[in-house]
């Protein structure tokens, strides 16, 4: 590794996962035929046994997912999964169902003023069902269109009313800077939110005209993009000493702020270990995040982009996030792509040279999270693809960026080949969850521990089958030769 406050050489920055080089999408249609199968009967048992009185179910617990209060974030994932399921499948059973569902029981997280999870639970739903609908995958209904996007429009509208300011010139408009702040309060910028940050661009693509006090307009693709570089300068760190753990790629799961002033205090973290290791899900979210917002950005005008610094300078930041959380998930991940639930968990230290061979989920000192390894899948698959683009021939820090992007490609690819197999994938009829191995919250003590084990293990949430979901669909569209499946398909049609 290079020193602490510079990236690391190129030809160290990949050396712990075990890329499979020859590995393409196609080889992997055997297994995501058995997943299919496997993901069709998780989604009916849930259905069929699981009491919505309960509230929205979260995790398992010895097989049984339960809800555990704390935000309402994980709904649209349990009916986002069906529709997910309707598009690799066409078991329009499963549309029936994620139509219906969103319809009785969504409209409440559209209006939802007390999260910063309008992604996760509205574009997963709404979203998907809009999407399906303008791919041609489901008859179109100009009325029902329209239900969709309203509820797309406000949700965002929504979100970006969690605004906080903070200094600096932000992308030089004369709203300054900020970002939109978690469920803790003002002060608080989740490095989570980058996915659900999404929403934002979903309503503006939409053409939504989102209003304050007076009919102030407020430009909802201005603060998608503020939020995406508050996310950026402060959640990511880029080895450029930063602080005394400054290494290219770490994240911070939460960034703290004085919003007396608007300066940045301070890294915390929420969910993982300590502000100054990289809790693994959240550094997911943020790989996964980057480079999906990279893809939006080509569907937005040049036009557009210019008041912001214009496109160069908005890729240029994207993309310096998405490689460097990217390259630090490589780095620091066991061989077969399955990280640990916290970089600096505490008791790491007692597998010893951990990230020299495959992740072990039976190990007796600090649980796997498989959640963020399906996550981080579909960041490295989406960048790799990226950059693998013929317009992308220029070279990114003397290395051909066609090159790089076969590097992240592949990592995706064997990540994925490594999740659709046990012991991550639920083979077991009686256990609703679908990815094994998932952690929600390690400090807290919420997860599930079995009889015998000191650690978490053999547990699914809501997230991770979703997001396991995604990835393999993202795949299989590409094997059986569908559109290019993002999360702005059609809305900007």
């Amino acid at each position: 590794m290079g020193s602490r406050f510079t990236r690391p050489a190129a030809s160290l920055v990949y050396r712990m996962i075990h890329l499979n080089s020859t590995l393409t999408p196609s080889d992997l249609s055997t297994k995501l035929k058995r997943f299919w199968a496997l993901s069709g009967q998780k989604i009916n048992h849930l259905e069929q046994t699981y009491d919505p009185k309960n509230g929205s179910p979260v995790f398992t617990i010895q097989g049984r997912y339960t809800t555990r209060g704390w935000t309402e974030w994980t709904q649209g994932f349990q009916f986002g999964s069906a529709l997910l399921q309707f598009d690799a499948t066409g078991d329009e059973s499963f549309l029936a169902l994620g139509r219906d569902r969103t319809l009785q029981v969504m409209a409440p997280h559209v209006s939802h003023v007390g999260v910063h999870d309008h992604g996760f639970n509205n574009v997963s739903t709404y979203g998907n069902l809009l999407r399906l609908m303008r791919e041609g995958k489901t008859p179109p209904n100009e009325w029902e269109a329209h239900f969709y996007e309203l509820a797309l429009k406000i949700s965002g509208a929504v979100q970006a009313n969690r605004w906080t300011p903070i200094s600096g010139d932000g992308l030089g408009t004369s709203a300054g800077a900020g970002y939109i702040y978690s469920f803790n309060g003002p002060h608080s910028l989740f490095v989570d939110t980058i996915r659900s940050c999404r929403a934002l661009v979903v309503s503006h693509l939409l053409g939504h005209t989102f209003q304050g006090e007076g009919d102030k307009r407020i430009d909802l693709l201005e603060r998608a993009l503020l939020h995406m570089q508050a996310t950026a300068n402060f959640a990511v760190y880029y080895g450029e000493g930063r602080d005394t753990y400054d290494l290219w790629g770490r994240t911070a799961h939460e960034s703290i702020f004085n919003v007396n002033d608007g300066n940045y205090r301070c890294p915390n973290s929420q969910q993982g270990y300590t502000g100054f290791s990289t809790w693994t899900r959240g550094l997911a979210w943020a790989m996964c995040g980057f480079a999906e917002e990279l893809e939006a950005l080509a569907v937005i005008g040049d036009d557009e982009l210019t008041r912001f610094g214009g496109r160069a300078a908005l890729e240029a930041m994207l993309l310096k996030a998405a490689r460097a959380t990217c390259d630090f998930y490589i780095q620091h991940t066991p061989t077969d792509g399955v990280p640990y639930w916290d970089t600096g968990a505490p008791n790491l230290h007692k597998l010893g040279d951990y990230l020299d061979r495959p992740a072990d989920p039976f190990n007796d000192h600090e649980p796997v999270d498989s959640s963020a390894a399906a996550i981080a899948a579909q960041g490295l698959l989406r960048l790799g693809r990226y950059l693998m683009q013929p317009e992308r021939t220029q070279s990114i820090d003397g290395q051909d960026a066609a090159q790089q992007g076969q590097t992240y490609w592949q990592a995706g690819l064997t990540v994925l080949g490594t999740l659709l197999e046990e012991p991550y994938l639920s083979t077991d009829p009686q256990h609703q969850g679908l990815l094994l191995h998932s952690i929600y919250h390690r400090p807290n003590g919420w997860d599930y521990v079995p009889e015998g084990s000191p650690i978490p293990r053999g547990e699914s949430s809501m997230w991770g089958d979703y997001h396991i979901r995604e990835a393999a669909l993202y795949v299989q569209r590409l094997i059986d030769g569908g559109p290019y499946y993002t999360f702005f398909n059609g809305v900007n049609a």
